[in-house]
């Protein structure tokens, strides 16, 4: 899904390299969800599981560019 890659690649290019090791390994667990389930979460459509509930916070500030 290009609309999910490209919100993602922002946050890896962004916010990644800064966020402590446990939520890199919380973003990791993330990327092995469906894509469906994590676009529903990324556009508020469903919560998501509070063991993602922060790091989708983040992706979702991430994702639009600040003006």
């Amino acid at each position: 899904m290009l609309e999910l890659d490209a919100w993602l690649t922002r946050f890896l290019d962004v916010r990644y390299p800064h966020l402590p090791a446990e939520q890199q390994a919380v973003f990791a667990r993330l990327l092995e969800q469906d894509d469906m389930q994590l676009f529903d979460w990324l556009t508020g459509e469903q919560a998501p599981p509070p063991e993602f509930a922060g790091v989708v916070e983040i992706i979702k500030i991430t994702r639009t560019p600040q003006q």
